[in-house]
């Protein structure tokens, strides 16, 4: 059993996703750190610096079930060396002539940065799948609701007249900014890592830049121009990346915790059969899929933080913040999964009152079209003096309990035609349809 959550058999589900819960888990590592040994010997094969045959018997080896973690693990303690463990572990079930050319002049940084750079394209995978999965979703509700009027709010108060599908296209264009950030910062991040003591690459010689070329090709991965041991900015914004991700996801899913309170009623999350909201309160029903994302957004965004620390490193090689990555990068690659999976559900099955919406609007009278109602007065009497008089009208109708619309016309700055063509929402909306539309015009799938 393990203390993590994203381990936990009872609330690893809350917490990660299987594709990269076993990418990252003890197997999923050695899996990976084992692939890396693995290329590492083929290229150096390639460029004549170990032979063909070590090689092959690395590749025929070097696999998890050849290896026992149990056994890799006592020989790090052992050792106190991070991949001696196991590089002992292989060594011993390698023919001999193949022991020691496995991880030859290569460095405990070459190995898990170089992994670093397969985790992050395997999870870049993920998150461009489903951030598409989660603005399809979003392009749904913002096609359906085009036309949907509901109230404004800013400040967490009554504002003026949108419409449910404008909202929705302002999540949408946002998506869209993290699906071009994505397809940018990649080619910076899904890169080896090769460079020896320190960076020189001086243990192969004159055939070092060929190695890392090879080294690159065959793990389908980018060659960086130089090493980066103590540049941890690859690193860092990756993880920067994925707060901003995960930072939407919450925006989004903080909205629907507001509009789905039962005195605005607004939305409402898709509930599955069964799903209890309280042991003591039998009637509640818990935003819990718009609050998770939330909770998981505040740990990657610590998870970020750690990487940023990681910039200030010293000399040519630093463990203090390359060693926080260890933690920071694969936690926050889960969460992050497990946010796109839970707003995946939460936006397909999202359900909208479009009548509890125009409802909600209506109560409020003529107060959410003082703007519309100021501009009328502005006709005659200028914008500012329009502006002080429809204030004292709205706080005087507040404290006497009356319509906006009534003060002003028993007042005489506006008429009942006036009132009326101002309450009229259109009145109000601007560009919002517009919107709308500008941003669905980016789908050329939508019929």
């Amino acid at each position: 059993m393990s203390s993590h959550l994203t381990d936990s058999v009872v609330y690893g589900h809350l917490w990660t996703v299987p594709e990269l819960h076993d990418l990252l888990d003890d197997a999923g590592r050695t899996r990976g750190w084992l692939q890396i040994l693995v290329a590492l010997a083929a290229a150096q094969a390639e460029v004549g610096l170990i032979p063909d045959q070590a090689a092959a018997a690395i590749a025929e080896h070097a696999r998890t079930d050849r290896v026992d973690l149990v056994e890799v693990g006592a020989g790090t303690r052992a050792t106190g060396h991070s991949t001696l463990g196991l590089i002992n572990a292989l060594r011993a079930v390698l023919p001999e002539d193949a022991r020691e050319w496995v991880y030859y002049g290569a460095t405990v940084q070459d190995v898990t940065d170089t992994w670093f750079g397969l985790v992050m394209r395997a999870t870049a995978d993920v998150v461009a799948r489903d951030l598409d999965r989660v603005r399809a979703a979003a392009v749904a509700l913002a096609g359906r609701h085009r036309d949907t009027v509901m109230c404004g709010r800013t400040h967490a108060q009554p504002g003026k007249p949108i419409t449910f599908g404008f909202k929705a296209a302002v999540w949408i264009d946002e998506i869209d900014r993290h699906r071009a950030r994505l397809a940018q910062l990649r080619p910076r991040v899904e890169v080896v890592q090769l460079a020896g003591a320190l960076g020189t690459l001086e243990f192969w010689g004159p055939r070092a830049l060929d190695l890392v070329r090879a080294f690159a090709t065959r793990l389908d991965l980018g060659a960086p121009d130089l090493p980066w041991l103590t540049a941890r900015d690859r690193v860092a914004e990756f993880l920067g990346f994925l707060a901003l991700v995960t930072g939407t996801l919450a925006k989004i899913g903080t909205e629907i915790v507001e509009l789905q309170r039962p005195e605005i009623g607004e939305v409402g999350e898709p509930v599955v059969a069964g799903t209890v909201g309280s042991i003591t309160m039998p009637h509640k029903r818990n935003p819990e899929l718009s609050e998770h994302l939330d909770t998981l957004a505040r740990i990657v965004r610590s998870d970020a933080g750690v990487a940023l620390e990681g910039l200030v490193a010293l000399h040519e090689r630093d463990g203090r913040g390359w060693k926080a990555e260890w933690l920071a990068l694969p936690e926050a690659c889960q969460l992050t999964g497990a946010a796109l999976a839970f707003a995946t559900r939460l936006l397909e099955g999202l359900t909208v009152d479009a009548a509890r919406m125009r409802a909600n609007l209506d109560s409020h009278g003529a107060s959410l079209a003082s703007e519309p109602l100021m501009a009328a007065l502005a006709a005659r009497v200028g914008k500012h003096s329009a502006h002080d008089k429809v204030y004292a009208a709205a706080m005087a109708a507040r404290d006497e309990g009356v319509d906006l619309g009534e003060r002003l016309v028993s007042e005489g700055l506006l008429t009942e035609a006036e009132v009326a063509a101002a309450r009229d929402p259109a009145r109000s909306l601007g560009m919002a349809t517009a919107f709308v539309d500008r941003v669905l015009a980016r789908d050329p799938d939508r019929g």
